[in-house]
């Protein structure tokens, strides 16, 4: 008895192959019909006000952006748009 393949969430396909594991060792899947990657059952961090007010006033010092997104513990992805849309 096989597992079941997980299911693209772009295209609703089944055809899926493993294709290595991000950073916290969850695995990545890749869809073979379009060719999208993505992960099985997708957590959302959800970030603090108190979190946002902290960024806040770190971007007011002069901090590196990857500065701030560790010290935040936040992605310098997430961070960078957050920026992008404050202007």
């Amino acid at each position: 008895m096989s597992a079941s393949r997980p299911t693209c969430p772009n295209c609703g396909s089944q055809h899926t192959v493993k294709n290595g594991s991000i950073h916290n060792q969850k695995p990545k899947y890749q869809c073979q019909s379009c060719k999208r990657q993505f992960i099985e059952n997708p957590i959302n961090k959800i970030i603090s006000k108190d979190t946002i007010e902290l960024i806040d006033r770190l971007l007011l010092e002069k901090i590196s952006l990857a500065g701030i997104a560790r010290a935040a513990r936040v992605s310098e992805t997430w961070l960078q748009k957050y920026v992008n849309n404050k202007s």
